[in-house]
């Protein structure tokens, strides 16, 4: 939230300069973001009237000007700006005024100049060249009653500094001018200068009829109607002034003035174009499948979780979020009707980013605006419109329907003291809080208090103790060291951190990347084969609307943006929670009943597989080279791969892992479906897998070097060719003979062409496996080592159906 300082000094006034102001309210919990000046350094810049605009005798763009400066004769100044005439007020730089640094960076000093042969006693502003914003389409106009000659920083309170406060939620008093403060009153003790609203007396008797139908939507709604406006009038400079201070643009005299008592009091208010309206209004939740075309000119698609207001035709309004076009004001109104409501910020909360967009109300709605003062606010717009477009207005027409009632809140002062971490009795916890104008009811060793219509965020005791220590500062609060024990937790030594893997992951070649748990429902459908995904309520954007079940989908929106970007290689990896529904999970301090939230570590390669060098061809990265980086990542584990089918996989190409017979992730290609879909000429390969596993780290365990020399003896096996090397190796393994130390795959050969090799069949292929074979006693044999020999080969004929190559 952005505003100029002078506007809420015009509330409260406290004897601190800016710097410490500033201090103040973010030590108070409202973070001052930024504090700048309203405009950059500039000297000898007044105020000139144009008298005269003579075309220039030898350029057809330029105009001679005789400007009044208030200092004697006029200024004769050459200027190019095509909305330099007679009659208005400029911004004028006197010869030796020194204007902001332009484009080199250097301050512009002014000269006597001459263009085309004539001579330029200063220069004529645009708002541009003054640093006060990017308009450079021509001279800054000024209102007709500036005064001329009086220095232009002056005139415009260009001294003026803006800040820019960081509000956390539960701060909606603050999204004012006058809430900000009503906070700088309790903190500082300076007087509060509430402003004063008369109501205004009805010059006719006109109403509107208003039907509130959703009480949980709307808990009261107020209105007036104001006959015989003026919409073409002009909005005064310093409304206009005040907000361009706040970051809002000036629009029309109406809509400038509803704007303005949102900043001034946090009030989002609504101005319809009566006659547009057909019959009375009816806020109610919107049906499914009706329409709206908003201000913004987008039409959007309703359906019963929105609430509206509509007339006797269709919907007018989203209610609480944006008004209509059909029933906007424009220059041809002359009768409106002026609202301001009260809604259940729970009815409005996320409907505006439902829609692709934010609004200022209900921004401000959805956090709560207070609902006891709608009828005095509806006073402070009619007050302003009268006085700036005229008219005439009807009664107020109040519907009370269902408003919060507060609830008192007890306050311990013991438990405020442990909390706080400072000594506190039971009038040092009143006092702030009354200052925050909150009614407090004192009793021995607590107290009650009732919060104030406009303060959603007082519900729990921790709510006051925060209230208590804001207003005494955080920064005056004792540094009290830990007095319990600090026991460092020792980790076990079979076991690694999670760093640990992604240092690893990084020297492999990967870079880690971070995004969001929240993810689009395809990447689920996708990538996860996930129909039901976990929904949130509430996303931070529509298309991020449900919880991941799986990393791949992450990785593969990093993958189009990298490539997006035209890089040919890309390694990167996430370690990060997924979210999956499991009935079997309790509540917790840490866990959610019914969603399941394991670590999971996930990686993609593509491009090259080696970067550009000369060692080697370059080819593109294949499953092999990942499988070997998810080896290198499981070591000294030994891991085995078997054929599986994932949705986000190739068929053909994707493989379960497993680690000690348990399944811990899956390896493979994208499926050829997504890549073509994408558009990627080669095939990213990914892995995802359970990082609890991987966390686990055997100690290395001291073992002799062997005495005796090892044995090597070579097998060459005919299997049928739908065996696998993952068959072969564990009916190998299975012989257990403590004299077989290692089996290596060394040679695959199947026959070329459609004439068999010898002893081969068309659908089968030859294995030679090496077995190294060694005792720690003794010499092994020739005998021995025949015997182990038979052994394996007896495994491999009886469980694989293999035999011996001739």
């Amino acid at each position: 939230m952005q505003f100029p300082e002078s506007w809420l000094r015009s509330f409260c006034d406290p004897a601190l300069d800016s710097d410490a102001l500033a201090d103040l309210l973010t030590m108070a919990g409202l973070e001052v973001e930024e504090v700048r000046p309203v405009a950059p350094p500039f000297t000898g810049v007044v105020v000139g009237h144009i008298l005269s605009a003579e075309p220039h005798p030898n350029a057809d763009r330029l105009r001679v000007c005789r400007v009044d400066v208030g200092r004697g004769e006029p200024l004769s100044i050459v200027c190019g700006a095509p909305n330099a005439r007679a009659g208005i007020r400029v911004p004028c730089a006197l010869v030796g005024a020194v204007l902001p640094p332009g484009a080199d960076g250097k301050p512009f000093e002014i000269r006597v100049g001459k263009l085309r042969g004539v001579d330029s006693h200063g220069m004529l502003c645009s708002a541009r060249e003054l640093g006060l914003s990017e308009d450079h389409g021509g001279l800054l106009e000024l209102a007709a009653d500036a005064p001329v000659g009086r220095d232009l920083r002056e005139v415009l309170a260009l001294d003026d500094r803006l800040l820019t406060l960081k509000l956390t939620p539960n701060l909606a008093h603050c999204l004012s001018v006058y809430g900000v403060a009503r906070e700088v009153a309790a903190l500082t003790g300076a007087p509060l200068k509430t402003p004063a609203i008369a109501p205004v007396a009805p010059r006719h008797d006109a109403v509107l009829p208003v039907r509130v139908e959703a009480a949980d939507l709307c808990g009261r709604f107020s209105g007036r109607i104001i006959r015989g406006v003026n919409p073409q009038a002009r909005t005064p400079d310093w409304m206009v002034q005040r907000l361009a201070r706040c970051g809002q643009r000036s629009i029309s005299a109406l809509v400038d003035i509803s704007n303005y008592v949102m900043f001034e009091l946090g009030r989002p208010s609504h101005i319809f174009d009566l006659d547009k309206i057909h019959g009375g209004l009816q806020v109610r939740w919107a049906r499914a499948g009706e329409t709206l075309k908003l201000l913004n000119g987008q039409t959007v698609t309703l359906d019963e979780t929105v609430g509206v207001i509509a007339d006797a035709q269709g919907v007018e309004s989203l209610a609480g979020i944006m008004g209509g076009d059909s029933t906007a004001v424009s220059d041809g109104t002359r009768n409106v009707y002026v609202e301001a409501a009260f809604w259940w910020p729970r009815a409005i909360a996320g409907r505006a980013r439902r829609f692709n967009f934010s609004t200022d109300a209900a921004h401000r709605f959805e956090r709560g605006v207070d609902p006891s003062t709608t009828r005095e606010h509806l006073e402070r717009i009619t007050q302003l419109i009268l006085e700036i477009c005229g008219g005439e207005a009807g009664p107020v027409d109040d519907h009370v329907v269902n408003v919060p009632q507060p609830k008192p809140v007890t306050l311990r002062v013991a438990r405020a003291a442990k909390v706080i971490g400072m000594p506190l009795t039971v009038p040092a916890c009143a006092e702030p809080l009354r200052r925050l104008g909150l009614n407090v009811a004192e009793s021995d060793g607590a107290l009650t208090v009732t919060p104030p219509p406009y303060r959603f965020d007082l519900q729990i005791e921790e709510d006051l103790i925060e209230e208590v220590a804001r207003v005494i500062g955080y920064d005056r609060l004792p540094a009290t060291p830990p007095r319990a024990p600090v026991v460092p937790r020792v980790r076990p030594q079979t076991e690694r951190s999670a760093m640990a893997v992604r240092q690893q992951l990084a020297a492999l070649g990967y870079q880690e990347t971070i995004n969001f748990s929240f993810v689009e429902e395809r990447w689920e459908r996708d990538y996860a084969g996930n129909t039901a995904p976990i929904r949130l309520l509430n996303p931070i954007a529509s298309h991020l609307s449900v919880m991941r079940s799986s990393l791949l989908g992450s990785l593969l929106a990093v993958l189009r943006h990298n490539v997006d970007r035209k890089a040919a290689r890309v390694r990167v990896f996430e370690v990060g929670r997924v979210f999956r529904r499991d009935e079997r999970v309790p509540d917790s301090d840490t866990t959610v009943r019914g969603i399941d939230q394991p670590l999971h570590v996930a990686g993609l390669a593509w491009g090259d597989a080696l970067p550009l060098q000369w060692g080697e061809r370059a080819r593109p990265v294949d499953f092999f080279d990942v499988k070997g980086d998810v080896e290198a990542l499981l070591a000294p584990h030994v891991a085995t791969f078997e054929p599986c089918e994932h949705p986000a996989l190739h068929p053909g190409r994707c493989a379960r892992v497993l680690l000690h017979g348990q399944p811990i992730g899956v390896i493979g290609e994208l499926h050829p479906r997504w890549r073509q879909a994408e558009g990627w000429g080669s095939a990213p390969v990914l892995f995802e897998l359970a990082l609890a596993p991987l966390l686990q780290r055997p100690l290395p365990q001291a073992t002799p070097i062997g005495r005796h020399q090892p044995v090597q003896r070579d097998v060459a096996v005919v299997v049928h060719e739908s065996v696998t090397y993952a068959q072969v190796m564990a009916t190998i393994e299975s012989a257990r003979h403590p004299w077989l130390r290692t089996a290596v795959l060394f040679d695959v050969f199947r026959p070329q062409g459609a004439q068999p090799a010898a002893g081969i069949g068309a659908d089968e292929k030859s294995l030679a496996v090496r077995l190294t074979l060694e005792r720690d006693d003794a010499n092994l044999t020739d005998a021995e080592i025949d015997a182990v020999v038979a052994q394996v080969v007896q495994a491999l004929q009886q469980r694989i159906g293999a035999r011996l190559r001739a």
